[in-house]
């Protein structure tokens, strides 16, 4: 790896062109929908139908992060180019352990975030490290309930993480990046042909990172590499891989001080640095093949598995004491581990029954997924706390051994079949229609007590929409949609809960410019999920599945090409989340992490300079409003703006440099809390140097 970081240093001092760029002149060979250009737009939602569908006639909002946004953005994690888009919020991390966002205000389960996909299957059942998007082609934001063609979801949405494609044309990139606190990064993307009909492609990256904050340095390789066989003139497969493994300090960040978040410094940790780092690791395997029977018929059919572990000690914030500077603290160990595999196909047919021309989905999915949990855990006594001052923390104390806390295993077995129709019954209306049917199988073996729960369920989920083209650039849409998520635990009798439930109705306008380089859409909402677990009034520490939560508002989503010139990217989202009924929280209680406004914009400029060479100089600017810093609305995490600024020197078709600043002004803000003392710091003003070079 030093080997790598050494050349990777020593080549790309000469600069080089973007990843974006190199893309455009790639093409992947096989990639399902159409491939992100560098004008922030795409003109097909692919996985929001599973079809080659234009955008125009896609009932459901759908935002497409491209690989030039997510460049631009200097987006590293996923994360970090979420922010560009409406109606998507951060929610506690674990510590910066994993990704967790909420769509529309609803963030899904709290010990595992917001289910999402990678190519179309579940891409983070049990747990795995933050998304890398060193090999990721483009990101869609899929809006709404997507339970009609992939199962278990939340009701706002999810992410769909396209990865990158080999190709049959050579191509070399390598990278590296160096900021101002000492953070490094080395990236290589390799693709080209093996022979006349298997092609090849390989991303890496390797990362040390360093932020304002106090003992926590983290380290990252990312190895994904992917084949693609063409095994007939109708017949593709295509293989791919990663291997990831993240190994960083648990940090839950800092704690409110008599409300304020101000009173401590936000660089110090309150963990103990003696408990050196948790390590997930998590590798994926994907194989899949496309057939085409005629011009209207093709097949899928695809095989995916993960594995993952994540393992090592800990120590948290429990609660701050009456004198509000000592801090008491639990210790944990954990040692997880996960697999999941699962098995997906489809056939799509185009035909006509009379003047009506339909295209057809029918799909199945069966999946099995296995997670065997131990945790051990100490949260010491008044009479020996285990505490530090959070103004002048003494790390290095005696540290107590943690007991048997959790030890379970659990197994899921999901079945699913589903149809969908769309219709085209003129040439201005289309009609889309679709049902899911799910059975869910769980099994929770409790080793520590002996105990064994069971809980099986039957779920259909249907999703109706309809389209208007009202001309060559405008559009209306609206829809309908359901969603089931199953619920963890069970109750005070030993019974599973309910599965959530959701409800959706959505209407929206698009629009696409004359000449299809900016789009935008505007979507207004109301979504309501019942069967939210909620406090058993009778029984303390137990829940019921009784609760019921509401998400309503409106998103703007802009993107794509002004002129020559000019890349844009903006949005802005009204979001009125609420509870509607629960045992121990007022109707009105505002969902965690989830502010009424929201806005971004993203813009560069990019010009000639020279015979090959381009400058490109732009900015950007997230807003987020207040919003509420634990379950019970108890404090605020205050509005907060960060400004981006960006720079680049396309030398020639071969060479760039780079120059970012994130956070341009050094604003204090925190990005997501879980409790009044776990509260998630932002990065502080970071100026981040690029080399690039294509060999």
């Amino acid at each position: 790896m030093q080997k790598l970081m050494m050349t990777t240093l020593a080549l790309s001092i000469l600069g080089a062109p973007s990843l974006a760029q190199a893309e455009e002149e790639l093409a992947p060979v096989v990639v399902r929908g159409k491939r992100s250009n560098a004008d922030y737009r795409t003109d097909t939602s692919g996985s929001a139908t599973r079809t080659d569908t234009p955008d125009a006639e896609t009932p459901q909002s759908v935002r497409q992060v491209p690989r030039q946004l997510i460049e631009d953005a200097g987006a590293k994690r996923v994360e970090q180019a979420m922010d560009y888009v409406s109606g998507v919020t951060r929610q506690n991390s674990f510590g910066g352990l994993w990704d967790n966002y909420a769509i529309r205000g609803l963030a899904g389960n709290e010990n595992t975030g917001l289910g999402f996909l990678v190519n179309g299957f579940a891409g983070n059942r049990g747990f795995n490290a933050p998304r890398d998007t060193a090999n990721v082609e483009r990101i869609e934001v899929l809006k709404g309930p997507i339970s009609a063609l992939y199962g278990s979801a939340e009701p706002g949405g999810s992410l769909n993480i396209v990865t990158k494609k080999p190709s049959f044309k050579s191509s070399n990139v390598l990278g590296f990046s160096l900021d101002n606190y000492g953070s490094t990064r080395g990236t290589l993307d390799s693709t080209g042909a093996l022979s006349e009909d298997l092609a090849y492609r390989f991303n890496m990256a390797a990362e040390e990172r360093d932020s304002q904050r106090d003992y926590n340095h983290s380290r990252r390789q990312l190895f994904a590499p992917a084949l693609t066989w063409k095994a007939g003139d109708f017949t593709t497969v295509n293989y791919e891989s990663e291997f990831l493994r993240q190994q960083a300090p648990l940090d839950r960040g800092i704690v409110a001080v008599n409300g304020r978040l101000d009173a401590m410094s936000d660089k110090t940790f309150l963990g103990e640095p003696g408990d050196g780092d948790v390590t997930v690791d998590n590798q994926t395997h994907q194989l899949s093949v496309e057939h085409e029977f005629s011009e209207r018929w093709t097949a899928y059919l695809g095989v995916s598995y993960k594995h993952g572990t994540l393992q090592g000690y800990s120590t948290e914030a429990s609660a701050l004491q009456a004198d509000q500077q000592t801090l008491r603290r639990q210790r944990r160990y954990r040692d997880y581990l996960s697999d999941d595999t699962t098995l997906q196909g489809q056939l799509i047919g185009k035909f006509d029954t009379g003047r009506i021309a339909h295209t057809l989905l029918l799909g199945f999915e069966r999946y099995q997924f296995e997670l065997d949990q131990t945790m051990l855990r100490i949260n010491p006594s008044n009479g020996a706390p285990y505490a530090v001052n959070i103004y002048s923390p003494a790390y290095g104390q005696a540290q107590p051994t943690p007991l048997a806390n959790t030890s379970t295993l659990e197994q899921q077995t999901g079945n699913a079949i589903n149809v969908q129709d769309q219709l085209s019954l003129t040439p201005s209306w289309k009609l889309l229609i679709g049902a899911r049917a799910d059975q869910f199988l769980q099994r929770i073996e409790n080793r520590r007590n002996g105990s064994l729960t069971r809980q099986a369920h039957d779920a259909v989920t249907p999703r109706i929409g309809v389209v208007k083209l009202l001309s060559d650039q405008f559009s209306l849409y609206a829809n309908a949609s359901q969603s089931f998520r199953p619920n963890a635990g069970t109750d005070v009798g030993g019974n599973s809960f309910a599965p959530e439930k959701g409800k959706s109705f959505e209407t929206g306008l698009k629009f696409a410019s004359a000449d299809q380089r900016l789009s935008a859409t505007t979507a207004l909402f109301d979504i309501r999920k019942r069967n939210v677990l909620t406090a058993d009034p009778l029984n303390s520490g137990f829940s019921m599945a009784t609760g019921e939560v509401r998400s309503r508002g409106l998103e703007f989503d802009a993107a794509g090409r002004i002129g020559e010139a000019w890349r844009l990217s903006a949005s802005y989202t009204y979001l009125d989340a609420e509870v509607l009924r629960d045992n121990s929280l007022a109707r009105g209680t505002r969902l965690l992490n989830v502010p009424r406004n929201t806005a971004s914009l993203l813009a560069v400029h990019e010009q000639a300079a020279g015979a090959e060479g381009k400058l490109g100089l732009g900015g950007g600017v997230v807003w987020v409003g207040r919003r509420a810093g634990d379950a019970t609305a108890s404090f605020d995490l205050p509005s907060y703006s960060t400004t981006r600024a960006l720079s680049y020197w396309q030398i020639n078709k071969r060479y760039r440099l780079s120059l970012d600043v994130d956070n341009l002004f050094d604003e204090r803000y925190y990005s997501a809390s879980y409790s009044s003392v776990w509260i998630t710091p932002g990065s502080r003003r970071t100026v981040t140097l690029g080399l690039t070079a294509a060999l």
